[in-house]
């Protein structure tokens, strides 16, 4: 792999010529489906699809990583220079017998090229996307084209830290961020929908609306802690539970939250103690009971507000996942399909959230009940 050039432009064209295969049959569908539509129907509807198909592709992404495919091309864009791993079967296949466990196989390859042809998929409908909110602009300048243009923005820097995630050799807070900002897409995405909705502002008693944007960040340092001990692989570092290594508060070592080093060493260079490892693992499930806490509550009282029951009860359904998946992570050993739904859990909060957040308003009028049943 060492010999690898880590960058190889020679598949852009074939590649770009696969994104827009993937996003054709989204956009022909969307165009048949919005052909009779508004211009703001037509932003909605395209933004829902792309902001699907954003969630597909976190999910896809957390799959990769979590088969351990990320380096499963060991070059950028293409693999070994070839838009697929079919043009690098000889490649692939020697690496593959000098380390038949990776880190570069025939299938890891073929998952992360699958990641990089739904990437590119994404991107092109986010370009679409943007170009057609300043085509629509002209028809009426009640349409604004700047989130759409910085969600183009953002994606074109998820798409450089995807790039840096190969070529840095999954450095841990390149692929923290590289998650982070995929998630961040996801609410630049949805805050864009609500926009395009229509639908009238809920009013919500202060006190709430500090909770909603107390439990938001929140959410996003949980997830980031969650990235951490992902990106580090000390999932199973505290394998028992609800103590960790027999201890309710076991010896702890910060050099794991040292953040710009090479995955598994200390920036001097030196092997990571386990201790480390156990520590960022430790951290991140004490943080979820605080997070579990606050959101359970921000659900409860959301179910009882008129205009935002769905959003109280899918903050409910989803904290008893997060809870369920979380420790399925620990005491099953780490199962894919639960680590997955662990990551697209985290993600719909972080949407429903969003919608939240982007549906309500304070209102110094409006008073929380905290007896009254759910509204309908």
């Amino acid at each position: 792999m060492s010999e690898v050039a880590l960058y190889n432009l020679e598949p852009v064209l074939e590649l770009m010529a696969v994104g827009l295969a993937v996003a054709a049959l989204p956009l022909a569908w969307w165009l048949w489906r919005q052909r009779q539509a508004t211009p703001t129907g037509r932003l909605k509807g395209l933004t829902l699809i792309t902001l699907f198909l954003t969630f597909d592709l976190v999910l896809f992404g957390a799959f990769t990583r979590l088969t351990d495919s990320g380096l499963g091309c060991p070059d950028w864009p293409g693999c070994y220079g070839s838009a697929t791993p079919i043009g690098a079967k000889v490649e692939i296949t020697a690496a593959e017998t000098a380390m038949p466990t990776g880190p570069v196989t025939h299938s890891k390859a073929w998952i992360e090229m699958v990641h990089r042809y739904l990437a590119t998929g994404v991107g092109v409908l986010i370009l679409t996307l943007a170009g057609m909110t300043w085509w629509l602009r002209r028809q009426s300048r009640e349409i604004k084209p700047w989130l759409p243009t910085l969600t183009l923005v953002w994606v074109c820097l998820q798409g450089a830290f995807g790039a840096l995630t190969v070529t840095m050799k999954l450095f841990p807070a390149i692929v923290t961020l590289h998650l982070m900002f995929g998630i961040g897409l996801l609410a630049l995405l949805m805050a864009q929908a609500v926009r395009y909705d229509g639908a009238g502002v809920r009013p919500l008693a202060p006190a709430l609306r500090r909770g909603l944007w107390f439990g938001f960040g929140l959410l996003w340092l949980q997830i980031a802690l969650g990235g951490w001990v992902s990106t580090n692989y000390a999932v199973l570092a505290c394998p028992d539970f609800p103590t960790c290594h027999g201890q309710w508060v076991p010896e702890m070592n910060w050099q794991g939250f040292r953040v710009w080093r090479e995955l598994g060493y200390t920036p001097e260079g030196e092997l990571l103690p386990f201790l480390a490892l156990s520590t960022i693992h430790f951290v991140h499930r004490s943080a979820a009971w605080l997070v579990l806490g606050v959101l359970v509550w921000l659900g409860w009282h959301l179910r009882r507000q008129h205009g935002l029951v769905p959003a109280g009860r899918c903050l409910l359904g989803l904290s008893a996942l997060q809870l369920v998946t979380g420790l399925s992570n620990v005491v099953l050993g780490w199962p894919l399909l639960a680590a997955v739904l662990h990551t697209g859990g985290s993600a719909a909060m972080v949407l429903t959230l969003t919608w939240a957040l982007s549906v309500s308003r304070a209102d110094n009028a409006h008073r929380m009940s905290f007896s009254s049943r759910p509204a309908p």
